[in-house]
């Protein structure tokens, strides 16, 4: 049996062993280098590509919406005072009358012939007391029948009076300038003291009339501005100042009956058109504006992404005032500060960003209201 010979390792050429030993440390160094830097270009984590709008100072009004009519600021059915047929119509529907013209006449005939009789019965009082004093004088009459006659001659100058007047009101007449309506009776129809003529009412100024809800009755004032659009009228808007807040609730809705006097010069307002109003209650011509888009929801609060020196921070903020596309913040952000508005999903907490700031055109004046007024607008109609 041959012994068995151990054999010496072969060993690897010198060449070999040095490559191999580079090729090692050359890993080993990549890799430590890697994990402080993050990635193997090396500077810290990749800027994450976002979209800002930047904070803007600007005035917010605090505003409610509602619903309502134009109502006239008098407005009567006149009914004539008299009975009687209708001998005159001396006006003609639509037409603008001053106060005191006359716009009907009722036949007056027989009130004439009773003024006349009234005029002789004075006449005859008079004479009557004329003698009796004359016959005192001479102590051929009482002190009693003095009185007698002068009560006689004041009671037959009372009811000349009162039929003068009633003559005087068979004359319907304007109690107030404006533009009449519809003309309800034709000539020779016969007419008592309900039954109506015509409407009156007043084109210069008008009345904005619309209910606001119970809570805001702390917001209400006299002489607040109220701007408003009319549907029949596309691309207009009109605006008036309260001159009447109603101090009842009207239940069962509980709303507040809020009137403005408005300017019509040119009668394009008519009683009974629906409006659109806007109620300012308060105004901040300092406030911070940012994008709508930019605000994030969350658990009953809401938050907004803000870029600081090149990294993102989220951030609490109140809201108040909207208007399309942005809204007032009334805590958290400062106005020139970047908001993101575009790739909040992917940010952290002091995560390198890479913030491309967009332009936003400034919506219209005017075209601003409170968080809740949808709610209102609702509620007004």
């Amino acid at each position: 049996m041959r012994p068995i010979r151990a054999t010496a390792p072969r060993l690897l050429p010198p060449l070999l062993l040095a490559a191999a030993a580079l090729a090692c440390n050359g890993a080993a160094g990549k890799t430590k280098d890697d994990a402080a830097t993050g990635g193997p270009g090396g500077g810290g984590p990749p800027a994450m590509p976002v979209e800002v709008v930047v904070a803007r100072s600007d005035t917010v009004v605090d505003a409610i919406l509602a619903t309502g009519q134009i109502e006239a600021m008098q407005s009567v059915e006149l009914r004539p005072e008299i009975e009687g047929r209708i001998a005159g119509i001396l006006v003609r529907e639509g037409t603008p009358v001053a106060k005191g013209a006359p716009l009907f006449k009722v036949d007056d005939a027989e009130l004439r012939a009773q003024v006349a009789r009234a005029e002789a019965e004075r006449d005859l009082a008079r004479q009557s007391l004329t003698r009796t004093k004359d016959l005192l004088e001479q102590k051929a009459s009482s002190q009693s029948e003095l009185e007698r006659a002068e009560a006689t001659a004041r009671s037959t100058e009372a009811n000349l009076q009162l039929l003068r007047v009633r003559l005087d009101r068979t004359v319907v007449r304007a109690p107030f300038a404006g533009v009449v309506g519809e003309r309800l009776v034709s000539l020779g129809d016969y007419v008592t003291t309900d039954t109506p003529l015509m409407s009156v009412q007043t084109v210069s100024p008008q009345r904005a009339a619309f209910q606001v809800p119970e809570r805001y009755a702390d917001q209400l004032k006299v002489g607040q501005q109220v701007t408003f659009r009319v549907a029949a009228l596309p691309g207009r808007q009109f605006v008036g100042r309260v001159d009447f807040v109603d101090p009842l609730v009207q239940l069962p809705g509980r709303t507040i009956t809020v009137k403005a006097a408005v300017p019509n010069p040119k009668r394009e307002l008519q009683a009974g058109m629906f409006i659109e109003v806007r109620l300012a209650t308060a105004m901040r011509p300092q406030a911070v504006v940012i994008a709508e888009d930019a605000v994030l929801p969350i658990q009953g609060a809401n938050f907004v992404w803000v870029v600081a020196d090149g990294k993102a921070t989220r951030r609490q903020v109140e809201l108040g005032v909207r208007t399309p596309g942005l809204v007032e913040a009334r805590s958290g952000v400062e106005a020139g500060e970047e908001v993101v508005v575009g790739g909040q999903e992917r940010l952290a907490e002091g995560a390198p960003v890479n913030a491309k700031v967009l332009d936003r055109s400034r919506p219209a004046a005017g075209e601003v209201e409170t968080a809740d007024a949808a709610a209102v607008k609702d509620s007004g109609k």
